[in-house]
């Protein structure tokens, strides 16, 4: 039978064949070195426990090459048992089931009698709202048996109506005298402006714009796109002339003017504005892409 010592005697001797010190072997498996030295001495008193060195001597015979089953069985007397830890937590295990089951037995018992309970609270309650409905709706017909009639009076003005009726005509003609007099203070909306086309010669389109209070020209680019314009004055002087693209806009207002010139270099992409009313192309934009505007104020007489 073999002793401690030639359990610790073998290993040991298998880690000297491997050339490996006690600190290589520590950073191989992670056991700290007096536990390696306690195994190789057989001193397993300085264990945590009977499973941790079991566990170490599995670490380190598979570190130097030795087979922990066959160390396990041919040193089994020697080596100290696994179970023998685990066993009061076992035992705890079993207890707590036991006790579980009692007190999962004990509820199934108390189950029909809580069911019952809460049916009669549940019935108490029932019955409760029930006659608290019945004596409220009770106490209302009885409070509007007992009121008196309930007497319509005439306002005032009816009862002055009823009395005089020629004077109730007259504040009604007074009345609407007054309204008739407030819609002749109001001002009449001025007319909306008027913008038509008048003539198309060559590229070179002519329109009239009458009944307008101002002349404001916008010119903007669609997005995406761009076009150039050009805007002139009645003295045929450029005010404005700049490329626009992706939904850019310029407005130029000519009020006191007389007409305007515009050049549109891109039609398909261009749109123009007068006093914020869009201009329609009488030339189609898609086979004139370059147009020419000119558009006349006409002055009331």
């Amino acid at each position: 039978m073999c002793s401690l010592t030639e359990l610790g005697s073998r290993l040991r001797a298998r880690r000297e064949e491997k050339n490996l010190s006690l600190d290589e072997l520590q950073r191989m498996t992670r056991i700290q070195k007096k536990y390696l030295i306690g195994i190789e001495e057989g001193n397993y008193s300085i264990m945590p426990g009977k499973f941790y060195a079991r566990a170490f001597i599995k670490q380190y015979a598979e570190a130097v090459g030795l087979n922990p089953e066959e160390l396990f069985d041919e040193f089994k007397s020697d080596i100290p048992p696994a179970y023998e830890d685990d066993l009061p937590e076992q035992l705890s295990r079993v207890q707590s089931r036991s006790s579980v089951s009692t007190n999962y037995s004990k509820l199934v018992e108390l189950f029909p009698k809580i069911i019952f309970g809460i049916a009669i609270l549940a019935l108490i309650v029932f019955i409760y709202f029930i006659v608290i409905k019945n004596y409220n709706f009770s106490n209302k017909t009885g409070t509007n048996q007992g009121k008196d009639p309930v007497n319509i009076t005439e306002s005032n003005e009816a009862a002055q109506q009823k009395e005089d009726p020629a004077k109730s005509n007259e504040d009604e003609m007074n009345e609407n005298a007054d309204t008739e007099d407030e819609q002749t203070d109001e001002q009449p909306e001025p007319p909306a402006q008027v913008l038509k086309a008048e003539s198309v010669a060559g590229n070179v389109t002519t329109y009239s714009l009458a009944q307008a209070q101002e002349f404001v020209i916008e010119v903007k680019a669609t997005d995406p796109g761009n076009s150039w314009f050009e805007i002139k004055n009645e003295n045929n002087q450029s005010v404005f002339s700049r490329e626009l693209k992706n939904g850019e806009t310029e407005s130029v207002d000519l009020t006191g003017q007389s007409e305007t010139y515009i050049t549109i270099g891109k039609a398909p992409d261009a749109e123009i504005y007068i006093n914020g009313e869009r201009l329609e192309y009488e030339l189609a934009p898609q086979q004139n892409i370059t147009q020419y505007v000119k558009i006349m104020l006409q002055t009331e007489e």
